[in-house]
């Protein structure tokens, strides 16, 4: 039986792959991970992992020490408001529909898996901070690549940057520094030096998670033999190869320079054929964190 196309357009396997499904999917799960990081490793263990989260665990502790409690997912959900209010004002409400269910998910998951969430490494801080830093990356990575955003102080960034000279990374910088700074005053400088470890191991997994393993090698030759190593390239290593218009300014001569992109572990092979052909050439390579179109990544992702 034929199916009506409105209908067609409703498959089972075409929602999965909607963008928003897939988006809220990924928020959802960088929410539970980055909750598990916190609760497990870094709140009990006063770690204060710089932004909201890191603010809310030195009150946390300083609250419980005069008997009260200070829930961390109600003190960050309390504090994201009025964040929340800018951010929709600057960027709209498609951007803040995210930002609203990532800091909200977070604070509910934080307080709800609280209870349930084993209390580890509390003998080795030094674990529990660069598990906990891994887990909350990995967690904000995700929402990150769902177009979502926990709150705190990378929103404070993202606000501040069109009104000074400084970029997004280093505003964050410094205001995590802040945080871990004020961690060395409640809890003294060894729980802010692990503080710190955690908030230098959390942002490598953001980064990690949003640009990728960098596994392709940007790789740039300059021969008087190029169009042998454009061949070899092609025929032995596999690749394509792009020629390049380039003129040395020094002795004003124009060549063609051979531009390619290749795996990891092809970059030995590319090496030797570029040694066996020229051993004069000048080979640059480069990291290249993602290489999409055929042969590479689907630019469907």
């Amino acid at each position: 039986m034929n199916v009506p196309a409105p209908l067609a357009r409703l498959h089972p396997a075409r929602i999965l792959k909607a963008r928003p499904v897939r988006d809220y999917a990924l928020m959802t799960l960088g929410v539970l991970i980055a909750a598990w990081g916190l609760d497990s490793f870094l709140v009990p263990n006063r770690i204060a992992a710089g932004g909201l989260s890191g603010i809310a665990t030195v009150v946390y502790h300083l609250a419980k020490g005069q008997g009260v409690t200070a829930p961390v997912g109600v003190q960050m959900l309390v504090a994201n408001v009025a964040l929340l209010a800018l951010v929709i004002r600057a960027r709209g409400w498609r951007y803040g529909a995210k930002t609203l269910f990532g800091l909200v998910g977070l604070s509910v998951a934080i307080d709800a898996l609280a209870p349930f969430a084993p209390h580890m490494a509390a003998d080795d801080l030094l674990l529990a901070s660069l598990y906990g830093g891994a887990l909350m990356g990995l967690g904000i990575g995700l929402v990150f690549k769902g177009g979502g955003n926990t709150g705190g102080t990378d929103i404070v960034a993202a606000l501040l940057t069109p009104k000074v000279s400084f970029g997004v990374g280093q505003i964050m910088f410094v205001l995590d520094a802040m945080v871990v700074a004020v961690a060395g005053v409640a809890f003294g400088a060894r729980l802010a030096l692990y503080g710190a470890v955690a908030v230098l191991v959390g942002g490598a997994v953001i980064d990690l998670v949003l640009e990728g393993f960098s596994v392709e090698k940007a790789v740039f030759i300059i021969s008087d033999r190029n169009a042998e190593i454009a061949e070899g390239v092609l025929y032995e290593v596999g690749r394509g190869a792009t020629g390049i218009a380039a003129r040395g300014l020094y002795t004003g001569e124009s060549r063609e320079m051979v531009f390619t992109v290749v795996s990891r572990n092809q970059l030995d092979d590319l090496k030797r054929l570029v040694a066996s052909v020229d051993p004069g050439a000048l080979v640059i390579i480069s990291d290249v964190h993602e290489a999409i179109g055929e042969g590479f990544k689907s630019p469907r992702g």
